[in-house]
Formats: structure tokens, sequence, C-alpha cells
């Protein structure tokens, strides 16, 4: 019977559907057909594998070709299908073995030369088969560009290869010996290595803020005039928060795979993302006809850097509330949608005014009133609400910088970010910013004094009872810091105070 079967995944947010690749030789005029609701990559694929076939030394059948990617309702997109397309194609013509095709899964762009390039989504394909459930796994065989990111699932059969010409013998051997070998995972015990705090000179009441923001993962806002140091801050943020663990590590590789951005040597690196603030609302978040994963998502786990805040199109920078909020992004079309995680935290940076130098020694401002409210507003409330602390980076004078020491170094701040890290790990299993509204009852009772305090504030200030129990969890973080079980009026007050919003400078 001139029909082949093989299987393969799709990508369809971060799930991998399976594919299965159905290649039919009949009779008729020579053709080459793609069915199966194959986009433009999967339609070009014809022609890349016909030039593969040849140029490998394979005979392309003259026949009539149809290959069938089914489901034919799911969306099949990218030339991860050329390397089974091709497989079917030499299967159904005789001129390789393919009885042992049910054994395994195949991806892999074909080069004119039958050489395989690297695919998108890797380790989420690889994950997605993995966990299948069955009770014979299959192998799962694809570029050699790939092997070590496919390696990351554990116990996951790897089988890499350069080309196709090596696949085909790998089916056409009468031994193991050669065969392709199952790719040995790397060991990923290198530490990440991050931008230094020791850098920073001054600036001893934003270090002691972002030191608490990495302890409890809270969002920040600096705000400071140019060259104050606000962005040297935010990039030597990420190195202080707490290490990912091997879960927090896999799904933020499976995000990076999806966009083609992941290495092996990113292994539990932290992403640290800046868009420029030109960016689009759809880069910000994801989307697209078949929607990928946007800056949001690609932050997983790790660090947005928006400069320049007030910059950024409103109705761009709107679109992050509710992914502050809940930790993921569903993109919605017609036909589809897709869901990613995109638990981030958000660092912000921004000038006090349109000219810059409000507040600067110097005096150049010149800003009125209602120009600097008019800037300041380009930042709408709701999501000024959802960051949890806004701070005061102020400049400082050439001579008070020359006769400062070098600052604390990252790892010893670190070390004081993991140790509070780990408290809330034991007492609620979670982060302090992931609290919810009974969990905050539970963990971050207070006294009367403190309870007056913040009472006040939110009275004076004017806040939301959002804000009110974002205040709360930051001075739950300023306990942990101190070790102290009991949020005691001083945290209180220490909250507060990272709670000023840009209005009560």
């Amino acid at each position: 019977m001139s029909l082949a079967v093989l299987r393969s995944r799709a990508l369809a947010g971060m799930e991998a559907p399976a594919v299965s690749v159905e290649v039919h030789l009949a009779n008729g005029l020579p053709s080459f057909t793609i069915v199966g609701l194959p986009d433009a990559e999967v339609r070009e694929s014809k022609d890349r594998v016909r030039a593969a076939l040849q140029n490998s030394g394979f005979d392309i059948p003259p026949r009539r070709i149809t290959v069938n990617l089914a489901p034919a309702d799911l969306p099949k997109e990218s030339a991860r299908f050329d390397l089974p397309i091709a497989l079917g194609i030499l299967a159904a013509s005789k001129q390789i073995p393919g009885k042992e095709f049910g054994n395994y899964e195949f991806a892999g762009e074909l080069s004119l030369t039958g050489e395989l390039r690297p695919v998108r989504g890797a380790l989420a394909m690889t994950f997605a088969m993995h966990r299948c459930g069955t009770d014979a796994p299959r192998a799962f065989i694809l570029p050699r560009a790939n092997a070590d990111e496919a390696a990351l699932v554990s116990d996951a059969a790897i089988f890499p290869a350069q080309s196709l010409l090596d696949v085909c013998a790998h089916f056409a051997a009468a031994d193991d010996a050669c065969r392709l070998p199952r790719h040995q995972a790397k060991p990923l015990t290198a530490a990440p290595a991050y931008p230094d705090f020791s850098d920073v000179k001054g600036q001893q009441h934003a270090k002691r803020a972002l030191e608490i923001a990495a302890a409890g993962l809270h969002s920040v806002l600096l705000v400071g005039p140019p060259g104050a140091g606000k962005s040297m801050l935010a990039s030597r943020f990420v190195g202080l928060l707490p290490p990912m663990n091997d879960e927090e590590a896999l799904e933020s590789a499976a995000v990076q795979s999806l966009s083609g951005g992941f290495s092996a040597e990113r292994w539990k690196v932290r992403p640290f993302r800046s868009p420029h603030h030109t960016t689009s609302g759809v880069a910000l978040v994801g989307g697209g006809n078949l929607p990928r994963p946007g800056e949001v998502s690609l932050a997983h786990w790790g660090v947005l850097f928006l400069d320049e805040l007030p910059e950024y199109d409103r109705r761009v920078l709107e679109v992050l509330r509710e992914p502050l909020e809940s930790g993921r992004i569903t993109i919605s079309r017609a036909a589809r949608q897709a869901d990613f995680p995109a638990r981030f935290q958000l660092i912000a940076a921004m000038n006090p005014c349109p000219c810059g130098w409000r507040g600067h020694p110097s005096g150049k401002c010149h800003c009125t009133s209602e120009g600097v409210m008019r800037y300041q507003d380009r930042i709408s409330g709701p999501l000024l609400d959802r960051i949890d602390m806004q701070i005061e980076v102020s400049a400082m004078a050439p001579e008070t910088m020359s006769a400062l020491a070098d600052g604390e170094a990252t790892e010893t701040i670190a070390v004081r970010v993991a140790h509070a890290y780990q408290l809330q790990l034991t007492r609620q299993g979670k982060a302090n910013q992931f609290l919810s509204t009974r969990e905050i009852d539970r963990h971050c009772r207070l006294d009367d004094s403190g309870d007056k305090m913040l009472r006040s504030a939110m009275a004076h200030m004017h806040w939301s009872a959002r804000a009110y129990h974002r205040v709360l969890k930051v001075a739950r973080t300023i306990a942990d810091l101190a070790g102290s079980p009991a949020i005691q009026a001083s945290h209180v007050a220490e909250a507060v105070q990272y709670r000023r919003g840009l209005r009560e400078r």
C-alpha cells in the first residue's frame, strides 16, 4: 500500500497538539498537494522537500502525492513538518522501511541540500509528547540544534540528526551501531551571571526598596531625573531574585522556545525583557493570526523593564492591567484561543516631568504644574494602582558620588532576599505578591497601632482596597526580611512610604 503515517506536533499557544502526517501516493498526473489547514510556510514545504530528496540521492516518485495533516481543523504553521513529509514520501514509495515510524515523533525544517535546520517550540513539543501518558512513550527525532533544548524534559528519548540522510540511515540500519545515538543532556550547573549592585554608589533608599521588591516579588516604579541611576538599578535587579526552581525554569524555557529564542545556556537564568517605548500592544502581550507570546510572556518568572513609562502609548500600557493581576494572558481569535503564562515582575522607570529635571539640584526645570500633571496623567490610575511600590530616585551631586564607597554586592543582598523568600514558601507556599485576599487576612494581620496607621494613610491618600492590600503584602515582606513573625508598626510605616503616589510628591 502506497501510504505512510508519521507523528508530529503543532503549536497552539503553550500546547503542542499531536498531528498525524499521512502521505499517500496514487496513480495519475504527477502532483504534490498538502491539505489539512496548512499556512504558507507549510505549503512551501513541497518545494523544500522535493529539492532535499533529490540532493540526498532519492527518487521523487512520478505520481500523485497527497499529504494530509490531521486533524484538519487545527491550523498548521512553520516548516517543522518538512522532515515527516519527506520520510513519508520515502516510506510510501518503498525507498526506506517505515515499520518503526509508530515508535517516534518527528519535527525539522529541511534545507535544499537535505540538512536539518532548527525549529521553534522543540521544548513544548517534547514536553507534550512525554506527558501524553501512553504505555510505550515515543522517542523524538529532531534537528541537532534543538537537542539540548528538548533534553531539558527529563527522561525524554531524544535522537538528534544532522540531515535527512542520517534519519533514513537510522531506519534502514540492520544493527544499533548504525542508528542515531540517543542524546545525552549536558550538565547545567553554571551559576547565572548578572550585573552587580556594587557598581551602584549611593541610592540607599532605592536599593532598600528593590531588595524588598525582590524578596516578595513586588512591582516597582522608579521616578527620578535623567542620570539618577534608574536604568542602572533596574538592570541589576534581576540578580537579586531568588534562584529559579526546576518548574519555573521549565515554564520559562518553554515560552522562550515558542519564540525560538531559548538556548540551554539560559537554563535557570531569569529573563530580563526591556522593550522600546514604541512597542505595540500586540508585541507587548502577544497575538498575531497564529498567536505567539509577547514581551509579558517572554518575561515569565523574570523581569519586564519599561523605561520612560509615560512615553508608551497609553492604550499599550492598559493591556498590562490584566496580566499584572492574573499572571496569564489569553489571546482570542475568531477560530481559536491561546493561553500564555505571564507571571512577570514589572520594573518601570520615568522622569518626574516632561523636561525630566523636576527636583534636580541644578534647578533646570521650568515645567508648569499643569504640564507636570498632564505628563504624569499619561499613566492611568488603574495601572498605577497595580504597581506595589513607587520609589523616588534622587539625583546625586558629582562631588558626593566621588566620595562614596562601592555599593553592597549583589551576592550579599541576594542572600537576605533568598532567606526571606524561603520564609514565605515555608509559611504559605508562595511569594507574598501572590497572596489572595483570604490569605492576606491570615498571614498579614496587624496589631492595633499598625492597623490604625495603615487606615489613616489609606484615608489621607485616598487608596483603593487593592492598594490597601498591596501595602499589607509589602509590609509582610519587610517583616520577613527582618525575621519578624508579626508585622510591626515600623514595617507598616516603611511600606506606606513606598506607596506614595506621584500626586503626593
